[in-house]
């Protein structure tokens, strides 16, 4: 797989990463197969994906754990860079769920981590979310120590405004920030994007494939468990999901003209739009795993890229409560 750099400041990844959220937290089927999770995560590194995406909240805890026990066990650690997430547990507080950036939780959240992955070092460290109680030059400051000690590589912010980047990046540089992106969520094209691109910051677009949505495959939540998140989220309530298919249809048209399938026009187009652009989409299995790989060498033709750019936006919000994004 062709790689690109994270960033002017961050690793060599490949072009294409992996988002192992779903293998143990919030969607249909969700922490029922570990080892089949596990040969998946093989099977990237062998497929040449190189940059994994986790969180300390994915389970809570699983998901690191599981990451952590299949590149000990296969010997593998060092083959990728390892991104993870911090603060929206406070551990300040005897691990309870809500926003936590300041200094001392960082230093404890760090620390489980590390001893969860089963790694002296995280190349990518991300606030998971930001916590309006602390200024993020508090935050950045810890986030700077750990650096310095060689525990962090570099660090990210993920939903974080364009204000706050620049507040933190005047603190220490930025590596990485993740939003979601994607045909159905456009947003950061109009300010994140620029922005940026400015600062020399690498872009990771989290759900790149819609939750799910783009690729055709979902048409009625009854297709997902009761406890699975999308059946919450406004864009898949019956209206909107009714609505948001225009979308898919689309993509099917164009994927049937490309001889490709909708996931792989759906990240084409991702990747025709920068070479800073390092999308994570996530899957439990192998054959999806290779579909999406197979989209870094999919070319879509100048007219297939502004049909597709063409496509109105989502109906309804990215989430039920937006509160927790962009700021």
């Amino acid at each position: 797989m062709k790689t690109t750099a994270l960033g002017t400041r961050g690793p060599d990844v490949g072009r294409i990463g992996l988002g192992l959220m779903g293998i143990s937290a919030f969607y249909t089927g969700a922490g029922a197969d570990d080892a089949g999770g596990a040969r998946t995560i093989l099977g990237a590194i062998d497929r040449g994906v190189t940059f994994l995406d986790t969180a300390e909240m994915y389970g809570p805890y699983a998901n690191e754990e599981l990451l952590g026990k299949t590149l000990a066990d296969a010997g593998r650690r060092d083959d990728v860079v390892i991104a993870t997430k911090f603060g929206t547990i406070r551990h300040t507080a005897g691990d309870q769920p809500g926003l936590d950036g300041s200094a001392e939780n960082v230093r404890l959240s760090v620390e489980g981590s590390l001893r969860r992955l089963q790694t002296d070092r995280i190349d990518v460290y991300y606030q998971h979310r930001m916590d309006p109680a602390v200024p993020v030059e508090e935050t950045v400051g810890a986030l700077a120590e750990l650096v310095a000690a060689g525990k962090i590589r570099g660090y990210g912010l993920s939903e974080a405004s364009v204000a706050t980047i620049r507040r933190a990046h005047a603190v220490h540089p930025v590596t990485a920030v993740q939003t979601e992106y994607s045909l159905w969520s456009r947003d950061p094209e109009a300010e994140l994007l620029p922005a940026l691109r400015e600062l020399g910051i690498g872009f990771v677009p989290y759900s790149p494939l819609g939750r799910g949505f783009l690729t055709g495959a979902i048409r009625s939540v009854d297709q997902l468990d009761k406890d699975d998140f999308r059946r919450n989220n406004p864009r898949f309530e019956d209206d909107a999901l009714a609505a948001n298919l225009r979308i898919v249809e689309v993509i099917e048209g164009i994927a049937k003209d490309a001889n490709a399938t909708p996931a792989q026009v759906a990240l084409a187009w991702l990747l025709a739009q920068g070479e800073d652009i390092v999308p994570i989409p996530g899957t439990r299995r192998l054959e999806r795993l290779e579909e999406n790989i197979a989209a870094a060498e999919l070319s879509l033709t100048d007219d297939q890229l502004r049909r597709l750019g063409e496509v109105a936006p989502a109906v309804g919000d990215r989430y039920a409560d937006m509160s927790g994004v962009n700021r």
